[in-house]
């Protein structure tokens, strides 16, 4: 495990209740650019540039205890190895009643942390933040990567338990798919009451890909697609988030090597900051 924390962890043990970060830096099927195994690192040594205390949702960390458990030794491993020791680590967290919040490391993490809390809960929602759908059946010869992981996660909890935010790029394949089984959803300012009721009250899986935030505020991804949230928006919903039952939460794609201002990593963990304090 690593020796960085993020700002404000009070524990290297997973606190029950409590969100317990757990850096899982995967790399491996990147096809255009890769970098994002460096993110975790990344993001904790950014943390220390921000406050404990968040403006917008008026709370400190220092009254919201997580842990931050290090980052997974993913080396020398097949891509099945890597994911089946991502999937027992999780459901170590899951099995201590702490509240995993994974940092990726590519999106393909989203899969066996979806398969650890299938053991636990019967039904929940994902609500899957990203510029792209990352629905194909398989990309390049593959059925698992980070361009196929929703569609795999599919399988898992059904196309009626999927909500999708702010894709805007995918084959014309994915949109009919998209469009057929209706889990495209939209956010803004006056749909908070419009979106909690597509979740229905169940509990709420989060997948954040960093590339749903428009270039313009957040450049550090490996498949940047302009169009994309603002830094405001992305607040505005994670307020939003503090009215769910939020059962775990990935975020995902940040390549600091590809912003040299560190901005991007700055603003990952801003936003983790948040995730901490409405989990």
């Amino acid at each position: 495990m690593s020796q960085s924390v993020f700002l404000g962890s009070l524990s290297a043990e997973v606190i029950q209740t409590r969100p317990a970060i757990l850096g899982c830096p995967l790399d491996v099927t990147s096809t255009y650019r890769s970098g994002s195994g460096a993110a975790p690192q990344a993001i904790r040594i950014s943390s220390e540039s921000i406050e404990t205390y968040c403006p917008n949702l008026d709370r400190d960390l220092s009254d919201y205890p997580f842990s931050d458990l290090g980052d997974l030794k993913l080396d020398g491993a097949t891509l099945d190895a890597k994911l089946s020791e991502i999937y027992s680590n999780v459901l170590n967290i899951l099995n201590q009643g702490g509240t995993p919040l994974v940092l990726g490391g590519e999106h393909t993490v989203t899969l066996p942390i979806v398969q650890a809390l299938k053991k636990r809960h019967n039904e929940f929602v994902l609500l899957h933040l990203d510029a792209h759908s990352d629905l194909r059946d398989s990309y390049e010869g593959q059925t698992i990567n980070h361009a196929t992981v929703m569609r795999r996660v599919v399988e898992l909890i059904g196309s009626q338990n999927l909500i999708q935010l702010g894709i805007r790029s995918g084959t014309r394949e994915e949109f009919h798919w998209i469009r057929t089984h209706g889990v495209m959803s939209s956010f803004g300012p006056g749909q908070e009451k419009t979106l909690a009721r597509r979740v229905d009250g169940r509990p709420v899986y989060l997948s954040l890909d960093l590339d749903v935030l428009d270039p313009s505020c957040f450049p550090g991804v490996g498949n940047p697609e302009p169009g994309g949230w603002s830094y405001q928006l992305m607040e505005r919903f994670i307020g939003f988030l503090s009215t769910l039952n939020i059962i775990g939460l990935d975020v995902v794609e940040l390549m600091p090597e590809l912003d040299k201002s560190d901005v991007s990593s700055i603003t990952a963990a801003k936003i983790i900051r948040s995730l901490l304090l409405v989990c």
